[in-house]
């Protein structure tokens, strides 16, 4: 596929001109690290041919209620997930954004709705990452909110080839009840939100103006400013969000109605409001082509 090298030249000259970056990022920006494209049953089977037989969806799948009516079922999907993003290195994509937010004087923070912790996993601070539907590196019990979250400790999980696992299975260490992944599920009332909630408050301190360590990527004495209001300045790089669950896709969107510029990484879904620099292409070949574009100092 070629890339318009008039949107990625308008995207470096946006980079270029602001002080503060926001990266928001969906499933598509793993896709290039070689994790599956879960988009439609289609792309899911790929991925897991054992549930086309059964005729299960992602949607089926991502379900709480496995965890109490067959934890084998659960934890085979859960499981084997887990040890895919841990095995999985991100792809140089990550680094081209991480070098960017570095240059950014007023800060840089990451938004995002995947689960596979990624974004630590290339370098970014863990403070400045705000993960709208949990992380998979952390569990939590399916009995009692009170037990609290917890960082996975769990070893590969033997599975058969119709992806259930065997026992024994992560447990609660608190009370000793099965574990589950602190992911937000679908049709999920158990998910215990604290986690991201302690990472959204610090996105809102962020876009506050709140001088905060983890979020200034320089030594700069350059006073911070609320974008909350104007976001004048303000480039929000978004990779990989589609428009199935637009979590992300609002972010980006309303931050460019606040005056900050929106420049919108899609293969398939890169249209976006005026104003929008729409990228057609996969997150790792368009961000190689802005850095490849970014004039020698």
């Amino acid at each position: 596929m070629t890339i318009d090298s008039t949107a990625v030249v308008a995207a470096v000259a946006a980079i270029a001109a602001a002080d503060t970056l926001i990266i928001s990022a969906g499933a598509g920006m793993g896709v290039d690290s070689g994790l599956p494209d879960f988009r439609g049953s289609e792309g899911f089977w790929n991925a897991y041919p054992p549930y086309r037989a059964l005729g299960l969806s992602f949607i089926d799948l991502a379900n709480p209620r496995w965890f109490v009516d067959d934890p084998a079922f659960a934890w085979g999907f859960y499981g084997h997930r887990l040890a895919l993003y841990r095995k999985t290195i991100p792809h140089a994509g990550f680094g081209i954004l991480k070098g960017i937010g570095a240059r950014m004087a007023g800060g840089v923070f990451v938004v995002t709705s995947n689960v596979d912790g990624q974004f630590q996993r290339a370098g970014f601070d863990a403070a400045a990452i705000c993960e709208v539907h949990g992380a998979i590196e952390h569990f939590q019990c399916t009995q009692h909110e009170a037990c609290g979250l917890w960082p996975a400790s769990l070893d590969e999980l033997d599975l058969d080839d119709g992806f259930r696992a065997a026992p024994p299975f992560p447990r609660c260490v608190t009370c000793g009840a099965l574990a589950r992944p602190n992911i937000l599920m679908f049709g999920d009332g158990g998910w215990v939100s604290s986690r991201t909630e302690a990472q959204a408050q610090r996105f809102s301190a962020f876009e506050r103006g709140e001088r905060t360590d983890f979020a200034v990527a320089t030594t700069s004495e350059v006073p911070r400013r609320s974008i909350l209001a104007d976001a004048r300045g303000v480039v929000v790089v978004e990779c990989g969000a589609g428009t199935a669950i637009p979590t992300i896709r609002l972010l980006g969107e309303q931050l460019a109605r606040r005056g900050g510029t929106l420049v919108r990484i899609n293969v398939r879904e890169p249209e976006g409001p005026a104003g929008t620099i729409e990228i057609a292409s996969g997150a790792l070949a368009a961000l190689t082509a802005i850095a490849a574009a970014v004039p020698s100092p």
